[in-house]
């Protein structure tokens, strides 16, 4: 029994593809060693952004010799079954064996050495492999028969034991030597066995085990920003996109201007196009920090200063964006931002986006006026009204009325008051609930839309009832978001 080493490198995998294709890899492994009868007494895969990796141990060096029997037709059967039936097998009629009047074809197979099925396997699964996004690359790419990976295949170890599987995939050969670190080293690193991976690769600045990266980056991250008197905001989201990003995970604190403190505050899953950056509180506090974790992918020389400044512009630019568009949008009443939606065809036979939300402000106010949803109905939470609200939903609401009475009171605030009944509040929240499409921050910042409404609506005087409907009127959004808890 031996351990087997198959290492794939390209140029910079994303982040969000690494586990999927781990798991790809592993299936499709393990698809070819079945076909040959041959099976891992346990499999582990790797992800780096410049390579995915498996160790398949305690493979043995040759497969068993097998009987493989085929069931053909009945003695004294039409001419043409039987022919077709030995062009089927391979074989002449003299060389089946009948049995209880029908004709069986036994192939004995000998055993075949492991590594020459390896070096079948691998490029079987390589041309097999189904990234979401792939690409073709370099003059080959001229014919749609060339090679597909996600980014350009640059590198393919393979060893099984000691010893090199020799495959070769559009002018790649396979051997022993891959490449470290991008900066930190420079040349190849010849790797032993399946054994020493993982170590030859650290002394070169590469570390292969996602989630060693991951206890990294949650370690680190977090001393750095309790060294600086904060508490860093988890995120297993970040965690994970930069543990994608880097071989050598390295937190950095930095910082931007506190001004940009007074903005409305938002979900770090709903803010895509922020940089890669974990958010710090203020100990003992709720209160976000003007501070930031990112996390580099070097050892910098000169302590994560120039990694932070350059941070820093980045986010600069977009707070300053937000900052822009949250003032331009206050100006503007919802109401008004609605009558925009006639410009937006929702469908060529349904008419346009405010069509769609003239035909649901009708149904909210039909609902409560059929009595389907009663005004005296508990709220989801209360007794008999299914389950509370999360500590995450109470937190974000209360941080949306701070933001609201920052903002300070909009010069035309709504009729539809706290007063209003309940028909009143869903058709009103109706109608506003798509308002923010077309507002310059939701333009900016699409993965923001509703969250957006809900604070503007606030902010413009509406009803708390009202902005809560807006902002959670798109919930849940995907598995394990939260359920919208008012009526």
């Amino acid at each position: 029994m031996t351990d087997f080493l198959l290492e794939l490198r390209s140029e910079e995998i994303p982040a969000r593809m690494q586990d999927k294709a781990r798991e790809d890899l592993a299936r499709l492994f393990t698809a070819e060693l079945d076909k040959a009868g041959l099976k891992a007494a346990d499999i582990i895969t790797y992800a780096t952004p410049r390579r995915l990796a498996l160790i398949a141990k305690g493979l043995p060096l040759e497969t068993e010799a097998v009987s493989e029997e085929t069931k053909g037709p009945k003695v004294g059967a039409p001419p043409q079954a039987m022919e077709g039936f030995l062009r089927k097998v391979g074989l002449t009629q003299d060389q089946l064996v009948e049995r209880d009047g029908i004709y069986f074809a036994v192939v004995e197979k000998p055993g075949r050495k492991t590594a020459d099925v390896l070096a079948e396997a691998i490029p079987a699964i390589v041309r097999a492999f189904a990234w979401p996004k792939s690409q073709r690359w370099g003059a080959a790419s001229i014919s749609t028969e060339s090679l597909r990976w996600v980014r350009p295949l640059q590198g393919i170890v393979a060893l099984l034991g000691d010893d090199v599987v020799p495959c070769e995939i559009d002018g790649i050969v396979s051997g022993s030597a891959t490449m470290g670190h991008r900066f930190h080293h420079s040349g190849e690193v010849t790797i032993g066995n399946a054994g020493d991976y993982a170590m030859k690769l650290r002394a070169a600045h590469v570390i292969v085990d996602q989630e060693e990266r991951r206890s990294i980056i949650r370690l680190r991250a977090a001393k750095v920003a309790g060294d600086q008197g904060f508490t860093l905001v988890e995120d297993e989201g970040l965690v994970f996109e930069n543990a994608g990003l880097t071989e050598w995970p390295v937190p950095i604190v930095g910082g931007f201007d506190p001004a940009y403190l007074a903005l409305p505050k938002s979900d770090p899953a709903n803010c895509a196009s922020e940089p890669e950056i974990f958010r710090m509180q203020k100990n003992q506090s709720s209160d976000l920090s003007n501070g930031f974790v990112c996390v580099a992918n070097i050892e910098p020389t000169d302590g994560g200063l120039g990694i932070a400044t350059g941070n820093e512009k980045v986010l600069e630019a977009r707070l300053s964006d937000a900052k822009f568009f949250w003032e331009q949008d206050l100006k503007i009443p919802l109401d008004e931002q609605a009558k925009k939606l006639s410009q937006i065809t929702f469908h060529e036979k349904l008419g346009t986006v405010a069509d769609k939300v003239e035909r649901v402000a009708k149904l909210a106010r039909w609902l409560v006026e059929e009595g389907i949803v009663k005004e005296s109905s508990p709220l989801v939470g209360e007794a008999g009204g299914g389950r509370a609200a999360s500590a995450a939903q109470k937190t974000r609401i209360a941080s949306d009325h701070s933001a609201a009475d920052a903002a300070g009171p909009h010069p035309n605030p709504s009729p539809q008051g706290g007063g209003a009944s309940l028909a009143d509040q869903a058709e009103r929240a109706a109608k506003l609930c798509k308002a923010d499409l077309v507002t310059g921050m939701v333009g900016e910042f699409p993965e923001l839309q509703g969250i957006m409404g809900g604070y503007y609506a606030r902010a413009q005087g509406e009803a708390d009832a009202v902005a809560d409907a807006v902002r959670d009127h798109y919930k849940p959004v995907g598995r394990g978001d939260d359920v919208p808890a008012a009526r």
